[in-house]
């Protein structure tokens, strides 16, 4: 196959960003038939059709979405390329969004993002908490240039990205002072009967931990359960349950909300991604994440 026609391409990305050909005519100061002509020979080069009718509008057929996803990225880098000349290398802060999973800890996402702050240019740090799928939804229309989640791309999201781990750690279980006291003994079988306070039914690690549990022999009284990780180590600081966290993070958590550390659950680990739709990662801030996750936090 011969190499693309770049400006055949470009003009073909317009058109699927104006929702039409009159209107990308009317945004590259071309005619419509001019247009229609561009695509109709990228369409050859391509060897399948890129568009189809659906009543009077034009619709894109599965080669035409797959184009699309490659043009988005290409030529949206260009505009980022752009505007970046315009403004210098000392130019207005470059934003670097990110999207964090639901079920990612707070203190996780903090810890990861921190090296974000401390680029040597100007740059804004945009975050945006929420649903996975509906954060990779917008990964995939470049809204967010990373999203950080406990688990790697599903299959349901129907996206073209990649997964990068960014590092695991086992669990540890804390609890309050007063607690580790009343439930003293041998770990983990102590804990028989405990009160505990259960992460969310969508986060990764909770089959595992009943899975844990049960093998054990352990079966806790399940006080409460939190999709919001905060929330939980809240109600553990009051004393409502024991609760666990990733390792890593246990003596930091444990000085933050004044509890006290229980026991390691060696045969679970939790793992943590970076999710974005470039196999290479490119942009500064993701590469300092990871950096920092894979040779600081989860070293």
């Amino acid at each position: 196959m011969q190499a693309l026609n770049y400006k055949h391409l470009y003009y073909f990305w317009i058109v699927c960003k104006s929702g039409g050909v009159i209107r990308a005519s009317e945004r590259l100061f071309l005619t419509p038939q001019a247009i229609s002509g561009q695509l109709k020979a990228l369409e050859e080069q391509i060897g399948s059709p890129l568009f189809r009718r659906d009543g009077r509008q034009l619709a894109l057929t599965d080669m035409g979405k797959l184009v699309q996803s490659y043009a988005d990225e290409m030529f949206s880098i260009g505009e980022e390329l752009q505007e970046a000349i315009a403004h210098g290398p000392q130019g207005v802060a470059q934003e670097f969004r990110v999207g964090i999973g639901d079920m990612v800890p707070k203190t996780v996402a903090f810890e990861l993002l921190q090296p974000a702050l401390q680029l040597d240019y100007p740059s804004r740090l945009i975050c945006r908490e929420g649903r996975l799928l509906n954060l990779l939804g917008d990964l995939a229309t470049h809204k967010l240039d990373l999203v950080l989640a406990d688990r790697p791309l599903p299959p349901e999201a129907n996206i073209r990205g990649f997964n990068h781990l960014l590092g695991e750690s086992t669990l540890s279980v804390l609890g309050s002072k007063a607690l580790c006291s009343q439930w003293a003994g041998d770990f983990p079988q102590a804990l028989d009967g405990a009160p505990f306070l259960l992460p969310g039914a969508d986060a990764v690690i909770r089959p595992r931990l009943e899975a844990w549990l049960e093998r054990a022999h352990i079966r806790p009284q399940v006080v409460a359960e939190f999709d919001d990780g905060a929330l939980l180590k809240a109600f553990g600081k009051a004393g409502a349950g024991f609760f666990v966290v990733p390792t890593v993070l246990a003596q930091s958590i444990c000085e933050e909300y004044q509890v006290g550390l229980r026991g390691e659950i060696s045969e679970l680990k939790e793992q943590f991604y970076a999710i974005s739709v470039q196999r290479q990662l490119r942009h500064p801030a993701v590469i300092a994440v990871t950096e920092r996750a894979r040779h600081e936090l989860f070293a």
